[in-house]
């Protein structure tokens, strides 16, 4: 094969279980777990997940596995090291493809950022001289954990892109994505530095601006279609807002957690200073705020993934379906153009028998009007199929987020209750 793949044109949401050193150990974050078995396909033919992860200051490198039966691959098993910017590649890879016009082309993975969380824990240990040693440590733990549940969401997002180019029955038949699965050396997908921000940003506002125009100007008759673009400009503003409010939530729960923590930082402080039996009153109730801490925290965790990150997802995918009917709209203006290309043939040949302009007019005609309908129904499947599966997807995730719930109340009437028996008995 070829030694480089240069870049020619500048519930979904479950986080692997991991084991990741603490980030204030280095630099690195190593995460390993055995291959996953659990991508339902109906043949099995094509099973993609992130084995491995490396986590490092400026990039992070995912260990892609490949287990197939396809004829397609050289091997029936495959382990590639993929960073962010060649998921990139990848994804730009079938946007740029005229033939998955009428697709709904799973979105790209955000870019790895870890910097708040690192941020934090800089000014964590500028600030350590200010707090007391139990303090500083219980804020350290938070953290590390806060780092852990970003990287776990990071490499679950970038497994769920692949899986669902790997599950769908086009996509999976790419060139590319067998290149990105097989080939063991770089891809050479690396960003331009500026060059790449201006070529994203410009893509961004010819999109945008052709959603704009083509909306304003060329008129879309079918039914379906407009009020499926209705429907998905108020669906993502919704989104959107919905994902701050949850945000907001996750941000409260937090700060629940951290005041939680210097309660029982400043209890246990009172209570080297009083007499024993009074002590032991009061270490039993910093235990307390201590444990509730814990539930606290993992509550906000798991509202931000199986809450925030599902809305955060469908925000993307959302976008993804816009891009299709704009797709669509664009394939309709140049029907209509070769529509009007043919009258004018005809106009201009009256008086000539079947001349070439005229053949060569009716033939693009055709052409346009074909493409379109392909287009048009070929959409179509791809938006009933989106509504059925976000409905689907956000069912189990608020399954599991009310589950996840009703268990950490449990856990906190359980704690509250021993601790309130344990305090009766030193009383």
């Amino acid at each position: 094969m070829m030694d480089c793949v240069e870049e020619t044109n500048h519930d979904p949401l479950s986080a692997p279980t991991m084991s990741i050193p603490s980030p204030s150990a280095g630099d690195t974050v190593v995460e390993k777990k055995k291959p996953s078995e659990n991508v339902s396909l109906a043949d099995n033919s094509l099973l993609v997940d992130i084995s491995d992860a490396l986590s490092e200051k400026e990039k992070v490198k995912f260990t892609v596995h490949t287990k197939t039966t396809l004829p397609e691959f050289q091997k029936p098993e495959f382990l590639v090291v993929r960073q962010h910017e060649e998921f990139v590649w990848l994804h730009d890879r079938y946007e740029e493809n005229e033939q998955y016009a009428g697709y709904i082309i799973p979105p790209a993975p955000p870019r790895p950022d870890f910097d708040a969380s690192r941020e934090k824990l800089q000014r964590l240990g500028e600030g350590e001289g200010a707090l007391t040693r139990e303090e500083f440590l219980k804020m350290k733990e938070e953290l590390e954990d806060e780092y852990l549940a970003t990287f776990k969401k990071t490499v679950a997002m970038h497994e769920v892109f692949l899986q669902r180019l790997a599950s769908h029955p086009v996509f999976r038949n790419d060139s590319h994505l067998r290149v990105f699965l097989e080939y063991e050396r770089d891809l050479c997908a690396k960003p331009r530095a500026k060059i790449h921000l201006i070529t994203t940003l410009v893509r961004s506002m010819t999109t945008t601006t052709d959603e704009i125009y083509l909306g304003a100007t060329v008129r879309d008759v079918n039914d379906f279609f407009e009020q499926e673009t209705t429907f998905l400009q108020e669906y993502y503003t919704h989104l959107k807002e919905a994902v701050a409010r949850v945000d907001r939530m996750t941000s409260k729960h937090k700060e629940v957690a951290d005041a939680h923590i210097k309660l029982s930082s400043c209890i246990t402080q009172l209570a080297t200073r009083e007499q024993p039996h009074t002590e032991r009153f009061l270490t039993r109730a910093a235990d307390t705020f201590d444990k509730c801490r814990k539930i606290e925290g993992r509550m906000a965790s798991d509202q931000d993934l199986k809450l925030a990150d599902t809305l955060r997802y469908y925000m993307r995918d959302a976008h993804a379906a816009k891009a299709v009917l704009v797709r669509r709209l664009r394939c309709l203006a140049a029907y209509e153009a070769a529509n009007r290309n043919l009258e004018k043939a005809r106009a201009k040949n009256k008086d000539v028998h079947a001349p070439q302009e005229v053949q060569e007019a009716e033939q693009a005609q055709a052409a346009a009007c074909a493409r379109f309908e392909e287009l048009s129904a070929r959409a179509r499947e791809e938006l009933i199929d989106f509504r059925a599966r976000r409905v689907a997807a956000f069912k189990k995730s608020l399954i599991d987020l009310a589950e996840l719930e009703i268990k950490h109340a449990r856990a906190q009437q359980e704690l509250f209750r021993k601790s309130l028996q344990v305090l009766k008995e030193c009383q």
